[in-house]
This record gives structure tokens, sequence and C-alpha cells, in this order.
């Protein structure tokens, strides 16, 4: 049996890989606008987005892999009320991160588990984060560094890099921050025979 992440998360396959999992790669090709629009209309919360999200992805990909075991994840912020998304350029990124300088947000990891085209094991996480307040010298200083590689990931960080510098509390699994419920993903592929127990 083999284990296909159906995202192109550079963070998703780090931890993957770290852990010591053998996989393949096959990014879903959804449209997640639509589908986040589609899963607020019908009253979807941020942990049902992301749990839609990432069931939608690991579906799509295990029709096109029958008989492989599909991994989807996403990952959604929520700020107050206000579900961020990923910025499209720099200039979006610094505004966003100078609205959510001394708020705290939500970020909610999920994954699914799918077999020829049907979920069978499904999981959601979140952690809440409070960043500190900081200097437009910080902010400019720490756009310029990190450049367009955090324009991939929601809220524009990378915690387990530089990111973490924007933050003042954090309370919630690192896995989870990073994009990926890792822990429970594990037992998901120990239970399935995937993994020695």
């Amino acid at each position: 049996m083999n284990l296909v992440l159906a995202s192109a998360s550079a963070s998703r396959r780090r931890m993957l890989e770290a852990a010591g999992i053998k996989f393949q790669i096959s990014a879903a090709d959804l449209n997640e606008d639509a589908l986040t629009a589609d899963l607020q209309s019908k009253g979807a919360d941020a942990a049902g987005i992301a749990l839609g999200l990432a069931e939608q992805k690991a579906m799509a990909v295990s029709r096109r892999m029958p008989g492989d075991m599909v991994l989807g994840a996403d990952s959604v912020l929520a700020l107050g009320p206000e579900l961020i998304g990923k910025c499209r350029d720099l200039d979006a990124l610094k505004t966003l991160l100078r609205k959510m300088s001394g708020k705290t947000h939500h970020l909610i990891s999920a994954a699914a588990l799918a077999r020829d085209g049907a979920v069978f094991w499904r999981h959601s996480d979140m952690a809440r984060l409070t960043m500190r307040r900081f200097t437009h010298s910080f902010l400019d200083a720490y756009v310029a560094a990190e450049g367009r590689a955090v324009l991939s990931s929601v809220g524009g960080y990378h915690y387990e890099g530089r990111g973490a510098q924007l933050f003042e509390h954090v309370t919630g699994d690192s896995f989870t921050i990073q994009g990926l419920p890792l822990l429970p993903v594990l037992a998901a592929l120990r239970a399935e025979g995937f993994l020695t127990a």
C-alpha cells in the first residue's frame, strides 16, 4: 500500500519526511476559493472548512490513484469571525501582519485519509496564537528577509522559522501550527497497518 500526500506544501512534506514516513506527492488541483465559499454558504465554521478542504483534496487524488491511501490536509486561519487566506503579494502581507499585530488568531489544521475516492478518517486540531505588537521597522525587515516564500502560507509566516519572532504567546501543537496534525495522522497510519504499531 502506498501513501500519497495530496498537497504541495513544503512544510507538510518536511514533517512527514522527518517522521520517517515513505510517501509520494500528488497535489490536488482544486479551486479552494470556490470550495471555501460553498462550505461557508452551508454554514461551516473554520474547522468545518479546514476539514472539508482536506477531505476534498484526499478524495480528488484518491480517485486518480486507486488502491493507494491518500492524505489530504488544509489549514484555515480565523481572526475573530474573519477567515484569513494567503496573501497575493508582499504589500498585502504587510497589511495583513499590521492588522494581526497585537491580536490573537486561531489556526485550524485538518487532515483526511481516503482510499478509492472515499474518506475513511478525518481529524482537525486548533492552535491559538497571539502576535506581539511589532514596529514598522521590524515588519519591513521581516518581510524583506522572508520574501515571497511566506506567501504560500496562510497568515504569512513560517512558525518553525523566522515567523516565531512575530509571536508573544502560543497555545497548541507545533505540528498543527505548521499545517498538519501529525500525531493523530501517525496514529491513523498505525491503525491502518501502514506503520508498525
